[in-house]
């Protein structure tokens, strides 16, 4: 402060890397088995030593610096801190247990930083040799692990990208470590774990692979099979004609795939564990982000050699989704869930600790494959995807109706505490929405539709401006009933029939519409879908143009459903189109959104819960309607 200069060791600023006590473990390789057949169960021995940074100490060097006493030595011309109670307990250690045993499974995940030894001394390396250092490098990526050639029985053609994830899947198949193929949407997820159980069935291992997805894509998996995989036989364990008890045992081991909804997993959970599985795959594995549902804990508790988790979005709503993907897959990896929460969630998410980030892609990176459409090195024959906002206003109407909401709530909010003031934040939330899109939305009145909606508006001209040029388009909204308003309106007012999609579209017409849009010159030009029924498992390249009507609050959802239109086969620029309307909470939230978006890049998206925590004057800050939201 008096203007001196002061000169600190890195690690003081925060600028350099804090030489410290740590805890190494040698690893010298047994001798390979005359089989070759080598399990993670085998027993490896070690030799444990202790380092203070780069600089190896023995016993009597941790014993002269335990006799200094002093929070400063210098070693080697470095000044570094050291603390006396890790020096006894690194002593303790190396004299109880200088040689020590494990797993190789525990070996190689004390090496990707997830394991600590005794005392919590943390292991800062493992030192290997030989096969097992071979084997180690494979699985932190610094080795190459062997490309396979395409498996006997697979119809159809890998891509160098598919290829190597296809290899990939079988090395980690190989240990029985589990997978995490997270390539975006379009990019081929089902035919590399297709390839997979092919080579598995070809090689002899014919014992069946349990394949957990969402309803609404059973019937899209059972196609791609009779595609790429003709000769693998598939059972489909859905519906009220499902087999049970002995007859679903009997018919499932005859088979390559059995395939099941997450809404049957836990109902038919006690069915599936008689079942001696090769392989568990979750398709849209984001379903059992949240580890206390029924089906996330149904899906843990199954017994498989091999488990892959199939999803574009790993890190869904926070870093949080991924500890329950992760216990699925390799159980113990990231510790108990509220070690987890202490050592990576609250210093990610709430202080955004870089290092934590980067410990955390270290211990997982080596399970989790994720590849970008975006990225050319990966495929160079998609189109880009263009997005843009588009700033409607609101009509008189909808402002009027806007403000109610917001008075109504104001006067309700302050008395409000826990889980009455989430819901009634949620529900607030979903109701200044549903004025945002159209009033007969709100009011559900079934009430005249024309000119009161500033979105709508904006929609219609845009729509015709699409259809002079040729293109065709998808529209997404959240609601149901919206869908419903989109469906007859455009075609009354474009005298064209349109295609809708929702949760109670019956399987076969949902079927019907997809092909027709895909194959059919004179397929309807618009196809509107509900978010949630048609945001996942489709492939709708006859489109060029997305619109998302309503916003989800969460750019993994969103991105997920725009991926109908931009992924493999797409032969035109995708162009996005986002509605915000101007001075409400739908700006607001948007550019909230914008500044939350790189804590989950920084690991591998986020839902409306988060706004529930804000306090009731930021809530009145994103309800408030700005003077400039209404159009004249």
């Amino acid at each position: 402060e008096t203007g001196f200069g002061v000169m600190l060791p890195a690690w003081w600023t925060n600028r350099g890397t804090k030489a410290r006590l740590s805890i190494r473990a040698r690893v010298n390789s047994p001798k390979m088995p005359s089989a070759g057949v080598i399990s993670l169960n085998q027993i490896i021995r070690f030799q444990w030593e202790a380092a203070l940074g780069d600089h190896e100490l023995s016993l009597q060097e941790l014993q002269t610096l335990a006799s200094l006493k002093a929070p400063l030595v210098k070693i080697r011309g470095q000044w570094v801190e050291v603390r006396t109670q890790d020096i006894h307990e690194a002593m303790t250690l190396m004299k109880k247990k200088a040689g020590g045993q494990a797993t190789l499974r525990d070996i190689l995940l004390m090496s990707i930083g997830a394991g600590e030894t005794a005392k919590g001394l943390t292991v800062e390396s493992v030192q290997t040799t030989g096969w097992i250092r071979d084997l180690q490098s494979q699985i932190e990526g610094s080795k190459p692990f062997d490309e396979l050639e395409m498996p006997d029985g697979f119809r159809g053609v890998l891509r160098p990208y598919q290829l190597r994830g296809y290899s990939w899947l079988a090395f980690l198949r190989q240990w029985g470590l589990g997978a995490c193929l997270a390539d975006d949407m379009g990019l081929g997820k089902t035919i590399q774990t297709l390839a997979l159980v092919q080579r598995e069935w070809s090689a002899g291992r014919k014992r069946p692979a349990l394949l957990v997805c969402p309803t609404s894509v059973v019937n899209n998996w059972k196609k791609e099979i009779e595609r790429f995989t003709p000769g693998l036989p598939v059972m489909i364990h859905h519906g009220v004609a499902r087999k049970k008890e002995d007859a679903f045992t009997k018919e499932a081991v005859k088979c390559a795939f059995v395939i099941s909804s997450y809404g049957l997993l836990h109902r038919d959970l006690t069915l599936m564990q008689e079942v001696e599985w090769a392989a568990v795959v979750l398709d849209e594995a984001q379903n059992v982000k949240n580890p206390h549902t029924a089906q996330s804990r149904a899906a843990r508790a199954l017994k498989a050699d091999f488990r892959v988790a199939l999803t574009g979005t790993p890190v869904e709503n926070n870093v949080g989704d991924l500890w329950s993907i992760m216990e699925f897959l390799n159980p113990g990896l990231l510790g108990s869930q509220s070690d987890f929460k202490s050592r990576f969630f609250v210093p990610i998410q709430a202080m955004q600790d870089q290092r934590a980030a980067n410990l955390l892609k270290r211990i997982t990176g080596p399970f989790i494959l994720r590849r970008l459409k975006t990225d050319k090195t990966i495929i160079s024959d998609l189109p880009d995807k263009l997005e843009m906002k588009v700033y409607c206003n609101l009509t008189k109407e909808q402002a009027s109706l806007y403000a109610a909401v917001v008075k109504d709530v104001e006067e309700t909010l302050q008395s409000a505490e826990g889980i009455q003031r989430k819901g009634l934040i949620l529900s607030t939330l979903c109701r200044l929405k549903q004025v945002c899109n159209h009033p007969a939305q709100f009011l559900g009145d079934n009430s005249r539709i024309h000119d009161r909606s500033g979105k709508l508006n904006r929609l219609v001209e845009m729509l015709e401006e699409i259809f002079e040029e040729g293109d065709r388009a998808l529209v997404f909204t959240q609601f149901a009933e919206m869908g419903a308003i989109l469906h007859k309106y455009l075609q009354e007012t474009f005298g064209r029939d349109m295609f809708y999609l929702y949760g109670g579209t019956p399987r076969s017409q949902r079927d019907r519409m997809v092909e027709q849009f895909q194959t059919a010159k004179n397929a309807p030009p618009v196809f509107i879908l509900s978010l949630k029924a048609g945001g996942t498992g489709l492939n709708l390249t006859g489109a060029g143009r997305v619109f998302h009507f309503d916003r989800w609050w969460n750019p993994a959802v969103e991105n997920q459903a725009t991926d109908r239109a931009f992924r493999i086969g797409q032969t035109r620029n995708v162009q996005v189109y986002k509605y915000i309307c101007a001075g409400t909470l739908e700006e607001r939230i948007d550019e909230m959104i914008e500044k939350k978006k790189g804590i989950a890049d920084q690991v591998v998206g986020s839902g409306e819960g988060w706004l529930t925590s804000l306090s009731n004057k930021e809530l009145k800050e994103i309800f408030a309607l700005r003077r400039d939201a209404v159009v004249d």
